[in-house]
């Protein structure tokens, strides 16, 4: 599957739920002839949401790939899930792709998750062109969402199209059409928007028109020469030296092109097909991939998007199935072929390419025996692979920066009836977790209980669903609760000793270090060894960091919770002809718990940040209901009618939270919620773990 690399533009469709994502990748289908019709989101018949539960819930879940042909360019589409609960999906899609669509909802402009997603295309340096969908809607307000973009994300976004009308059908300026600003020209739709027709714009609209064209070049002017030029000597700037500005200074992140639409009505969409022909990068446009060489990872290595180049890609997806797991995998350098053999650097393992697939949503549709610099593809082969991890030649090493996923937030216990369940639910636990990297299990020997944690309810009850109904287990499911974390308020200095006898044999250790609060440690412990380096021999010296690193990976006191935010520094070691390994790793174990004691435990709870939008009339509960889930209000903007209201609550108090808020309003309000932070928890909530 050999592809022409500047006719090539992998890109993503993200925005926030219910913006109309897969909507706008079903009319992408319809139109460029991949499907002879329009999926529809409510009715379950969308070739991206081909999950049951997505299906039943009317959302997306899990990111998906479409391939099709726009004009002259081959395009590798991929539909992510809105909902912070699968934040994750998003954020693997943006690390392998090109560009980006931001999808917008005209009536509700600049939501929680819109920020989310911004963000991530920004740490990934991903271009991106902006569409204000939904302009039929009450409420739509095309100028508004435009402000939000450069004030809330601090984007620049530069409308290259202006809607005529705004809102449904049955009022008088309703949307209708849309004026193109750099060929000066009104476009209307027919026929589910196969059909556009071309017309000068009316009288009525020609100086609103005018006066957005002038907007555009003058901000055009500030990177291009030779339109300023021409601007001096009043000449007329070609629309085609305008694309190739708006290009450039987009492939450059310096702006973000908007454009207009309804995409349920097919109205608008070409446009944005249009745009990622011309403005969004080909893989010849983006620099070369960086990674370490994994031998020497003080030592750089880069790859072009060259054929000619030693082969290597990133796995950033994994659909395990029992015949063979599938690899979603970006190539980034070289070719790669069907039967052969590649490394993957990360696991220190060789790798069998069995079979090549082109993807198509979550379907296997054309093998092909093999693809090239720039493309995205499913492998069928690997064993050892993650998702994360590089594969490449053995002449040509290289590992690649990995993905990094957020910690999870909540956990549920489940408990098979039987012992053949119990050990086919541990198999399908493994198998889960290789799909989805925010998914966590761990077996509680004691009690029998599995508990699996998430981002979210939304995560675990897919996944409760998905062990009952997809792979019918017979488990009985507890309700979630809260993912707490353990840490230290104080620093302290203790001596860990060891002075045994063991098996006839005399140990003795002595070993003391430092424990403190560091806020820069995630999870689990932070050790460093400075302090007796060349006072202990390497082997016993791996030996206390392995015992304490384990000790940091055993949870804390208050209630056995993960630990975070410590270091450990090792300050002096004394040592004799009876030390040995197990020695000190006795003493480092007693060191750490009696450290653990005096540095005065604490309880972390997570902190969510909350997004509300709900009509003015209901502003007061909603306050008033959020005093009492102990929560922080940092933020309330009125637009239109509506409130919209960021608070900062904890997890604990949101349980239950959509139905509480349905309740309030009537069932006129939306929320959406995220994780923030970890923060002490009051001392009735670390109480209540004591009794």
């Amino acid at each position: 599957m050999s592809r022409k690399l500047d006719k090539l533009r992998n890109i993503g469709i993200i925005a926030h739920i219910d913006a109309g994502k897969t909507t706008v990748t079903e009319r992408m289908l319809y139109l460029s002839g991949a499907k002879h019709r329009v999926g529809k989101v409510d009715s379950g018949t969308t070739t991206t949401d081909s999950d049951a539960e997505e299906q039943n819930r009317g959302i997306t879940i899990y990111s998906a790939c479409a391939t099709f042909d726009w004009d002259d360019v081959n395009v590798n589409l991929i539909d992510t899930p809105g909902h912070v609960d699968f934040t994750a999906e998003v954020e693997r899609s943006l690390r392998v792709l090109d560009g980006a669509v931001v999808v917008f909802s005209a009536r509700e402009g600049v939501e929680a998750q819109s920020e989310t997603v911004w963000r991530q295309a920004d740490r990934y340096k991903v271009p991106r062109i902006a569409f204000i969908n939904k302009l039929d809607r009450e409420g739509a307000d095309f100028t508004r969402v435009v402000s939000d973009i450069r004030s809330r994300l601090n984007g620049n976004p530069v409308p290259i199209q202006l809607p005529v009308g705004q809102g449904p059908s049955h009022i008088d300026d309703c949307f209708r059409g849309i004026i193109d600003l750099i060929e000066m020209k009104l476009i209307t739709f027919a026929d589910e928007g196969k059909t556009m027709k071309t017309q000068e714009i009316p009288e009525e609209l020609q100086d609103e028109a005018e006066l957005a064209h002038t907007d555009l070049l003058e901000v055009l002017y500030e990177f291009s020469d030779e339109m300023m030029e021409k601007a001096f000597a009043d000449e007329p700037i070609p629309p085609k030296l305008i694309h190739q500005v708006i290009r450039q200074a987009t492939l450059q992140r310096m702006i973000q092109p908007v454009v207009c639409g309804s995409a349920l009505h097919g109205m608008g969409v070409q446009g944005v097909l249009d745009c990622v022909k011309l403005y969004l990068p080909s893989p010849l446009d983006r620099p070369p991939v960086e990674g370490v060489d994994p031998k020497n990872p003080e030592k750089g290595e880069t790859r072009k998007p060259d054929v000619s180049e030693p082969f290597c890609g990133l796995v950033f997806k994994i659909l395990p199935a029992k015949t063979g797991d599938f690899y979603w995998v970006r190539v980034y350098s070289g070719q790669l072929k069907s039967n052969t053999r590649v490394v993957c650097p990360g696991q220190d393992k060789k790798e069998n390419v069995a079979q090549l697939w082109q993807i198509h949503a979550t379907k296997k549709e054309t093998q092909v025996d093999s693809v090239t610099a720039g493309d995205i593809v499913g492998v069928i082969g690997p064993r050892y692979a993650v998702t994360g991890d590089t594969l490449c030649e053995q002449k040509g090493l290289i590992q690649l920066e990995s993905i990094e996923f957020p910690e999870t937030v909540i956990e549920m216990a489940i408990e098979p009836e039987s012992t053949g369940e119990r050990t086919k639910l541990a198999d399908i636990l493994v198998l889960l977790r290789r799909q989805d990297p925010t998914f966590k299990a761990v077996e509680n020997e004691d009690t029998g209980q599995t508990l699996i944690a998430g981002m979210g309810e939304l995560h675990l009850e897919v996944i409760k669903n998905r062990l009952l109904r997809d792979f019918n287990l017979d488990v009985k499911v507890h309700k979630p609760r809260v993912s707490y974390r353990e840490t230290i308020s104080a620093a302290v200095e203790v001596t860990g000793e060891c002075h045994r006898l063991v098996n006839g044999q005399q140990l003795f250790a002595k070993l003391k270090i430092r424990m403190e609060p560091d806020e820069n440690v995630e999870s689990g412990v932070s050790v460093r060894t400075a302090g007796v380096a060349g006072k202990l021999p390497g082997a016993i010296l791996e030996a206390v960091k392995e015992e304490l690193i384990a000790r940091g990976e055993g949870g804390g006191i208050i209630g056995s919770f993960p630990l975070s935010k410590i270091r450990v520094s090792l300050l002096d070691a004394e040592l004799t002809e009876e030390s040995s390994e197990m020695a000190f790793s006795i003493a480092a174990g007693e060191a750490f718990e009696a450290a653990l004691q005096q540095a005065g435990p604490v309880l972390l709870e997570p902190i969510m940040k909350l997004n509300i939008t709900t009509p003015d009339d209901y502003h007061g509960e909603f306050v008033s209901d959020l005093m009492q889930r102990r929560a922080r209000i940092v933020n309330t903007d009125n637009r239109n009618g509506m409130t919209f209201i960021e608070a900062h609550a904890p997890l604990g108090e949101l349980f239950g939270y959509s139905n509480a808020m349905r309740s309030l309003s009537q069932g006129r309000a939306g929320s959406s919620m995220e994780p923030l932070e970890y923060e002490p928890a009051p001392a009735e909530v670390a109480a209540a773990f004591a009794m």
